[in-house]
């Protein structure tokens, strides 16, 4: 039971969101903090994603039915009641933004809050209506980052918008890519995703432009003066190989192979930036 209740809050999104949040933590406090203040800056984090995401179980259970990747969540199946799910969603989300809101400072607790309501209410009611709902939860999915930033600053300024457009960007070709190679899942609990919408072709030249306004984020860090010419050279040695690799689904002969790949690599590219973030103030 209880490994049902942790895959409930699906780990794999808080483990990814935390790290990220992490690598912004490591780059604003230059790897100098109280111990404490990382502590209750990753777990409320976690906590409150956790959160956000048993709501989002309830609330895409009937989504959910009709997907044969989700249809044997909790949820669906009854294997945890509605009311233990919303209990259990309420006590996570009230213990992360306490840690938030006590121990790191108002500004990051505020901040998890929009994120918190714009993935569960505005995102959740976004992606039924449109294709534009996967830019909403590009929104609520960058502000872990920015979380992890303004825990140590404590305030908003030009590299936390950085921040926010560098997640925000790197999500879209990312998602662009999964509603691809799942076109048929999103088909049939009737999901208004752009492949869907506008067909796989305009997906593509979409997935292009956004891995290069990525890039061109990624690389403003150093043309600001926050990071150095190294972390530039990384961010742009990455930015290509994807966009490369972006480009070649135009001659591919199977979309959903080619999305899926895509997919597995924006997860590599996330996990590269984040390392060459949490140490650019290091690197000459």
């Amino acid at each position: 039971m209880l490994k049902t209740y942790y895959q409930l809050t699906k780990p794999g999104i808080v483990y990814g969101n935390v790290f990220t949040t992490l690598a912004a933590f490591l780059f604003a406090s230059h790897w100098y903090f109280p111990p404490f203040l990382l502590f209750a800056t990753l777990v409320g984090v976690a906590l409150v994603i956790a959160s956000a995401c048993v709501f989002n179980n309830y609330l895409d259970r009937s989504i959910d039915l009709k997907m044969p990747r989700t249809k044997d969540r909790a949820l669906v199946t009854g294997a945890i009641s509605v009311t233990s799910a919303l209990i259990y969603a309420t006590v996570l989300g009230l213990i992360g933004f306490a840690l938030l809101f006590i121990y790191t400072n108002t500004l990051t607790g505020f901040v998890v809050v929009f994120g918190f309501i714009f993935y569960v209410v505005i995102y959740g009611i976004g992606k039924r209506a449109s294709h534009w709902g996967t830019v909403l939860g590009s929104v609520a999915g960058a502000v872990p980052l920015l979380a992890g930033y303004t825990a140590v600053m404590g305030r908003l300024d030009t590299t936390a918008l950085i921040l926010f457009l560098i997640l925000a960007f790197w999500q879209m070709p990312h998602f662009y890519a999964i509603a691809l190679y799942r076109i048929d899942e999103y088909r049939s609990a009737s999901i208004p995703v752009l492949p869907l919408q506008k067909g796989a072709k305009t997906t593509k030249i979409y997935i292009l432009l956004y891995i290069a306004a990525f890039t061109l984020a990624a690389s403003a860090l150093s043309l600001f003066g926050f990071a150095g010419y190294t972390y530039r050279a990384g961010v742009l040695i990455l930015g290509a190989i994807w966009f490369w690799r972006g480009a070649q689904g135009f001659r591919a002969q199977n979309d959903s192979l080619w999305a899926r790949k895509l997919f597995l690599f924006s997860l590599i590219v996330l996990v590269a930036f984040s390392v060459l973030l949490s140490v650019a103030w290091a690197l000459p």
